[in-house]
């Protein structure tokens, strides 16, 4: 079995699926299908798939019964599995939160909680990790009419906490390209904005962010087809995994080829975006022009 690394920062949700890919690689070897492991655990192939990428909680009884049909005998290495499934099934932080979470975007905290890595363009907004606390309260307050104020404030709380592991010695790289569009739009008023320019200032003092702007003046690019993220973990295990937020679900993509062309895009963006230092003079400039 491949000995399984579990570096800092390595949340429930990529620990789950670090088990589903040791389990994959388990059945591959014993020469079974899905089917008939599924048919072993009283469960459907389509379930068994969905354990393997991670997408779904496991039982201990289940992956106890999946470890011997694999022929898995060897006592630490069934324990190893067992110890990483406890891991795995412990609840993250944003558990307390799960009632305002939509389940496609709770896999989403865990695996930023887990990265080593984050690059992220984003069109509209500013990300939701350099998100001043009134500037994350008017964004939350136009997308949720209707809701409570007291459940807003829990959704601001919620964006506050997740902007923690930028703050841990072991957090991760940070890099965002914002669109100068989303510099520009007066989400909040006036105040809010100047007060989450300038906060994008002093982030960028931070060595682990990076803060670049698309131009205007550019025209156009390659990333048209809107806001994305690109994760990477520490974990050698784990492939990279691309982001894309959609109305009311989203996607995650984690095949080669996804990858590859999310990366070349990000890596033309960076490349025609503003440096550090323009940065700060084009942040200073809207700032003065508001």
């Amino acid at each position: 079995m491949t000995q399984i690394h579990q570096g800092p920062g390595s949340g429930p949700t990529a620990l789950r699926i670090l088990l589903g890919s040791q389990l994959r690689r388990l059945r591959e070897a014993a020469g079974l299908t899905r089917e008939e492991a599924g048919h072993r655990i009283r469960c459907s192939e389509s379930k068994i798939s969905r354990m393997e990428l991670g997408r779904v909680g496991l039982r201990e009884r289940d992956v106890a019964d999946l470890l011997t049909l694999y022929g898995v005998e060897d006592e630490g290495a069934r324990a190893a599995v067992m110890d990483l499934l406890l891991r795995a099934n412990e609840p993250g932080w944003w558990h307390r939160f799960n009632d305002l979470l939509p389940s496609w975007f709770q896999t989403y905290v865990g695996l930023e909680e887990a990265a080593s890595r984050i690059r992220t363009y984003e069109v509209q907004f500013v990300p939701g990790l350099l998100q001043t606390k009134e500037y994350a309260r008017a964004v939350i307050t136009a997308g949720s009419a209707g809701v409570a104020p007291e459940e807003i404030a829990r959704r601001v709380d919620l964006r506050l906490e997740r902007q923690r592991i930028l703050e841990r010695p072991d957090g991760p790289f940070f890099w965002a390209v914002i669109d100068e569009a989303a510099l520009r739009r007066p989400i909040g008023g006036t105040d809010v904005m100047r007060a989450q320019l300038e906060h994008l200032m002093d982030l960028m003092r931070q060595p682990n962010i990076t803060i670049q702007v698309m131009p205007f003046s550019f025209g156009g690019h390659s990333a048209e087809g809107g806001a994305f993220s690109i994760l990477r973990f520490q974990d050698r295990e784990l492939p990279d995994v691309v982001y894309v937020e959609q109305l009311a679900s989203a996607l995650y993509l984690d095949k080669r080829e996804d990858v590859d062309r999310y990366s070349e895009v990000m890596e033309r963006l960076c490349a025609v975006s503003t440096t550090p230092d323009e940065t700060v003079d084009i942040l200073k400039r809207i700032i003065k022009e508001n």
